[in-house]
């Protein structure tokens, strides 16, 4: 009987399967159930095919066994399993039941179960992360070099602290986003492509195939050539447990740069701040109550998936741990890394969508701008002074800005008069006094930088460069 969506138990199974329709097929065809026991077939064919190869067993009964992997389906094993409660004992029966008594003795020959489960975790979660995830997370990249260049030159008020700081663009600052999140793609190319399987046995010694084969590191290499793996340098019952945390890691590690941004653009959206603005739909609602809200809903939506799935690390890290030569502490643990990769997945398509459609409000960060320029020339206004000998510039500023705070006045004007300040601000010259007469000049190397990192990543991700 087919389970109805509602009646499932995790949120990524009813509420954004239904939201992401597309995505979730994408995901489902790697990290469902159904792709485990499908991958784990994989391993089973290639250990076959590579028997053959070393004409260790028949190439006929290694084309049988490959076909019974084609034909295998999750719900046999699941029931087979109901009766052995040993998963691979149970894919191991599946697949002798559709071959001929010649080819069943060749069905997960020499393997232990971690070889098969171990290698066909390797293999999907590659396959995932070069196929679904780095694709979602080179669209957002592209979008965001896009707002970057669009912005490169529109000034924005820069904050540290929640305080008003020095002038930025709007573009710089999401430059910012696209250097962190270009180079955590190619950590997170890396990680996946250096995930490796094992066909070594029982304590990964090669104790069963060295009965019967002269070389048993070839029949591994081999069934890894198959699946397009590499074999784990040393493996004891298990694939040393650091391929799959580094990966897992550097997912997280890019959820927590998709929150960064997520919590940026959600508090720009800010009422008394509102420089941006999420595309609302003419039908949707903020509130159930108050008919005017538009709340920044999607970003704290990202937000909140980094809550949700940004702690489970902490049991990835636990998981290395594995006594002697294997214990199964991990069993049940290890089964929720798909929902770690599709959580990150998720989050990555919501901002994408989102972002994509955000509105940049110039009149507010203008007027923002414009609020803050009045003392925020105080940092340019210190560093001209010391330029041209005074003494102790900053406590001399930071003396004005105290009486600008009192009377409401620009600190540059206040400077201006100020009789022990005269001498050094006649020192200065026009281009610099420009920038205290209109502080909006003071944005650095904010849109030169903005076009270096955009076209840098461009050339990396989009043009084939390095």
């Amino acid at each position: 009987m087919k389970r109805e969506i509602f009646a499932n138990l995790s949120p990524l199974d009813h509420r954004y399967s239904v939201d992401e329709d597309k995505l979730w097929d994408e995901l489902a065809q790697y990290l469902s159930e159904e792709a485990g026991i499908r991958y784990l077939l994989k391993v089973e064919a290639a250990l076959a095919k590579a028997l053959a190869a070393l004409q260790v067993a028949p190439a006929e009964a290694a084309a049988e066994i490959a076909e019974a992997c084609e034909q295998v389906t999750p719900e046999e094993v699941v029931n087979e399993e109901a009766k052995t409660r040993h998963n691979i004992r149970a894919l191991v029966n599946c697949i002798q039941a559709k071959v001929s008594p010649q080819a069943r003795p060749w069905v997960h020959f020499t393997a232990t179960s971690a070889d098969i489960m171990d290698t066909a975790n390797a293999a999907r979660f590659k396959e995932f992360t070069l196929n679904v995830f780095l694709p979602e997370l080179k669209n957002l990249i592209s979008t965001l070099i896009r707002l970057a260049m669009e912005h490169k030159d529109t000034l924005q008020v820069g904050r540290t602290h929640g305080q008003f700081a020095v002038p930025i663009t709007f573009g710089y600052a999401i430059s910012g986003y696209v250097e962190r999140l270009g180079t955590a793609y190619l950590r997170i190319q890396q990680a996946a492509a250096d995930l490796r399987g094992k066909m070594a046995g029982a304590v990964g010694a090669y104790n069963a195939a060295s009965l019967v084969i002269a070389d048993p590191l070839e029949l591994e290499n081999l069934v890894m050539q198959e699946l397009g793996l590499q074999a784990s340098p040393f493996a004891t019952q298990i694939v040393e447990p650091e391929y799959i945390l580094h990966l897992m890691h550097e997912y997280v590690t890019c959820l927590g740069i998709l929150a960064n941004f997520a919590d940026d653009m959600r508090h720009l959206q800010r009422s008394e701040i509102k420089e941006v603005g999420e595309y609302f739909a003419p039908s949707q609602v903020g509130s159930s109550t108050m008919p005017h809200k538009r709340n920044p809903w999607n970003y704290e939506h990202v937000k909140s998936l980094w809550k949700a799935f940004m702690p489970r690390i902490i049991t990835v890290y636990m998981d290395q741990i594995s006594e002697h030569q294997r214990d199964l502490s991990n069993s049940a643990s290890s089964r929720f890394l798909p929902e770690l990769a599709a959580g990150t997945t998720l989050a990555l398509r919501r901002l994408n969508k989102v972002t994509a459609k955000l509105s940049v409000h110039h009149e507010s960060m203008q007027a923002n701008f414009a609020e803050a320029a009045k003392m925020i020339v105080a940092e340019p206004l210190y560093i001209l002074l010391a330029s041209v000998g005074h003494p102790d510039a900053h406590e001399a500023v930071r003396l004005i800005t105290l009486q600008a705070e009192k009377t409401g006045e620009p600190v540059a004007e206040l400077a201006k008069k100020d009789r022990e300040l005269a001498p050094y601000i006649q020192k200065l010259s026009p281009d610099q006094l420009r920038v205290l007469e209109d502080p909006g000049l003071y944005t650095g190397q904010a849109s030169r930088k903005t076009e270096l990192i955009c076209r840098k990543w461009t050339t990396v991700l989009f043009e084939g460069g390095q």
